[in-house]
């Protein structure tokens, strides 16, 4: 089969090249992949001398199954699904069934393709914030790909959501998808907020931490400013009202049994009814893979970039 490989040679560090084809374990689906999407870390991932020439990298990618498992778990032959996996570069993947969610067989696969990663991020920091009904919720880094899928289920959940973006070509955008205020940066904030997804890292941590009112909770999920966090002692205050609030870390396949499939089908659903906007800001066939990254790596793309590989 065909695959997109690590290759220090090539502009942004990818080629295509022939590679085996998998042969899926018994808990595992067959899948004919029709679209990927590309993540900053995976992309950052090729650039790295570390990574061995050859490698299949790719977390997010939809499809048809061609094969289902052997054991009877997950999707059957000819469905349309979206998967979770390591090797998603690539014309099939073998998906493990817990990492495999159903969509409606007239779904973009292109659409479909930007769920995993973003989508099941954004859905599972936000349930960790518990309740956020009439809560104030910042975002930041709210124009990229987990960004803009939080923005939109804080907003599904009932959140005052409090989008932050550094380009202001994006804050109408933002407002359409259920943004409540739209700001350059944290510290523009006016009042507390409840909770925090932070995407950014550096300084912008530093001072989404400070809009936490008592209680409040941030969560790091993603670092793209690749700067320190550095809090001075008296952030770490807990008077006037900043007592009990805390940081905390994310990693979306901490358990490697979690079963993903649910979210996975229900996410699915949500964009094939068009109630989830999937942000793709950047589409093409797979042998332009070239463009795709390296707008990612030069940071123009705002949202996500697919790849269609029957295109």
């Amino acid at each position: 089969m065909r695959a997109l490989v690590v290759d220090h040679t090539s502009p942004g560090h990818l080629s295509l090249a022939d590679v085996p084809a998998p042969r899926p374990d018994a808990h595992e689906a067959l899948v004919r992949v029709e679209a990927l999407s590309l993540n900053s870390g995976e992309v950052h991932e090729a650039t790295r001398a570390q990574t061995p020439g050859g490698t299949v990298l790719g977390w997010d990618a939809a499809g048809v199954v061609v094969q289902a498992a052997a054991d009877g778990s997950g999707p059957a032959e000819g469905e349309r699904v979206v998967t979770l996996g390591e090797t998603g570069w690539a014309e099939l993947r073998a998906v493990p069934a817990n990492r495999i969610g159903t969509a409606p067989y007239d779904a973009d696969s292109g659409a479909l393709s930007t769920v995993p990663v973003a989508g099941l991020s954004a859905l599972h920091v936000l349930r960790r914030m518990g309740s956020v009904l009439g809560r104030r919720v910042m975002v930041t880094g709210a124009s990229g790909g987990v960004g803009r899928y939080a923005v939109q289920l804080a907003a599904l959940a009932g959140a005052h959501v409090v989008a932050i973006s550094r380009n202001p070509a994006q804050a109408d955008g933002l407002r359409a998808l259920g943004a409540h205020e739209v700001l350059p940066e944290p510290a523009a904030a006016s009042q507390p907020v409840s909770a925090v997804l932070d995407n950014v890292g550096g300084q912008y941590l530093v001072d989404a931490f400070a809009a936490l009112s008592a209680g409040g909770v941030l969560y790091s999920v993603g670092r793209s400013s690749e700067a320190d966090v550095v809090l001075s002692p008296d952030a770490l205050l807990g008077d006037g009202g900043r007592h009990d609030r805390s940081i905390r870390t994310f990693f979306l396949l901490g358990d490697p049994t979690a079963d993903f499939s649910g979210d996975l089908t229900w996410l699915a659903g949500e964009i094939a009814a068009g109630r989830l906007d999937a942000g793709i800001s950047w589409r093409g066939p797979w042998t332009r893979h070239s463009e795709a990254v390296q707008a990612l790596l030069d940071r123009r793309l705002h949202g996500k970039a697919v790849l269609d590989l029957t295109r």
